[in-house]
């Protein structure tokens, strides 16, 4: 956490509630009685221009810092998060600390999220056979010693109490893990006792937490695309952002696949006279028209191929795989111009769903969950008009396929398997045909 709250075990007791969205008066500051001498509504207009602020200073964190969806919470201590995106807010805190400091503690929270301390401190608890509260304060210490060495400063206040790796005598630009080997809670003030950024920081469930079925929280899917989109701001200008941020860009995602290289090898190959994919365009005169005066001659356009992607969800594809997917469906687009007019996408697992037109990635809904059959999605795909170029097949091969080549060219991006069908130790996918283009897709 970023400043000394009030202890929890005094906050009185209040259901969470939503806040509307920034310019929103109907529910703004809605009914969460407060402690003794503080606001009993949420003052939202401080609470949302911090957040501008924040993104005007943190850029490359806008999207994360927007997709935040914010709760009312009379016994979160300052501000919190979970690992569903959620951001609990006390109306208390937010009165009494300066706009400037509000800025960076959104920055601080959404920086947990981003960084996947929840998901990091289940798997060293798990490691390490760690089950008490007290071991979770200190994950929540060790993430926060992690964000906290460089991302204040440039435009950023650092929040009064902000703790710092210098508190615990250990040097900056060092992982949570790397602090929780060397740290132990009984060498720090006793006031970081109270921090508690919540459960999106040390991954244990608080009191206040709306939990997996509650309401306006992000999907795994949602979550993913956030923080691929990040990772594309990050690593478009890399020269304005701390080394921390740009370790994390680096790490936090394998590199979608060349499919600008991809999808022209596949048009080549599929192409056997000239000029094929393009067509005669009178928008723009050919070269050779000023040799004849008065004529005009048109001039050969290419034109970027129509892509229909087949995603795989089954039941034996995981969340991760799915947001892996997504991903390369956005590098999908942006190899074709960024025509997402061009791009089709057909969820399928024992049968096709319906065919969704690409307008951003991490909307398009990924049904499915059954068994493996991706020939109906082959034959949705086709079924387009005008009919794609390519079709782009993402699976973890688990599947039947087309019994005989499809009249375009087709990639298949595979999931890797290191073990058999979970359903039966005998059984042996049969890998793609010979007539596709195979790649790896890492999640």
């Amino acid at each position: 956490m970023t400043a000394r709250p009030v202890a929890v075990e005094s906050a009185p007791t209040a259901e969470p509630q939503r806040v509307p969205p920034s310019g929103s008066t109907a529910e703004r500051g809605s009914a969460t009685r407060g402690c003794a001498g503080e606001p009993a509504e949420l003052d939202a207009d401080k609470l949302y221009t911090a957040r501008l602020q924040a993104a005007r200073a943190r850029p490359y964190l806008a999207t994360a810092l927007f997709a935040l969806r914010v709760v009312v919470s009379g016994t979160t201590p300052t501000m919190a998060v979970d690992r569903h995106w959620r951001c609990y807010v006390s109306p208390g805190f937010v009165a009494r600390t300066p706009v400037e400091e509000l800025a960076g503690v959104w920055v601080h929270e959404v920086s947990h999220l981003l960084r996947d301390h929840h998901g990091r401190s289940d798997r060293y608890a798990l490691a390490k056979g760690l089950t008490c509260a007290p071991e979770r304060l200190r994950m929540n210490i060790a993430a926060d010693f992690e964000i906290n060495d460089d991302i204040f400063g440039d435009g950023l206040v650092r929040p009064k109490g902000a703790v710092r790796p210098a508190m615990a005598r250990l040097p900056e630009g060092w992982l949570m893990e790397d602090y929780l080997a060397q740290l132990r809670v009984g060498a720090l003030p006793e006031d970081l006792a109270w921090l508690d950024c919540g459960s999106g920081a040390d991954g244990l469930d608080r009191p206040w937490d709306l939990g997996a079925d509650g309401a306006d929280g992000l999907t795994a899917q949602e979550r993913d695309a956030v923080r691929f989109r990040v990772t594309q701001a990050i690593n478009a200008r890399p020269g304005r952002t701390p080394a921390g941020w740009r370790r994390w860009a680096e790490e936090a995602f394998q590199p979608p696949q060349p499919w600008r290289e991809l999808l022209g090898a596949a048009l080549r190959s599929a192409t056997a006279s000239a000029g094929t994919g393009g067509d005669y365009h009178y928008g723009r005169p050919a070269r050779r028209a000023t040799s004849l005066p008065g004529v005009v001659l048109p001039s050969l356009r290419r034109t970027p191929p129509r892509v229909a992607v087949v995603i795989d969800t089954s039941g034996s594809v995981t969340d991760a795989e799915l947001g892996a997917a997504l991903r390369e469906v956005t590098a999908i687009s942006q190899a074709i111009g960024g025509r997402r007019d061009l791009v089709t996408v057909v969820p399928c697992d024992a049968a096709a769903q319906r065919v969704t037109t690409l307008c951003r990635a991490e909307e398009i809904p990924l049904l499915g969950g059954g068994g493996t059959d991706l020939r109906a999605g082959f034959v949705r795909a086709l079924r387009a008009r005008p009919r794609p170029d390519v079709v782009v097949a993402l699976t973890d091969g688990q599947t039947p396929w087309p019994s005989s080549r499809p009249p375009c060219r087709t990639v298949v991006g595979l999931f890797p398997r290191s073990r058999n069908h979970e359903e039966d130790e005998e059984y042996r996918p049969s890998g793609p045909p010979a007539w596709a283009r195979v790649v790896e897709i890492r999640s």
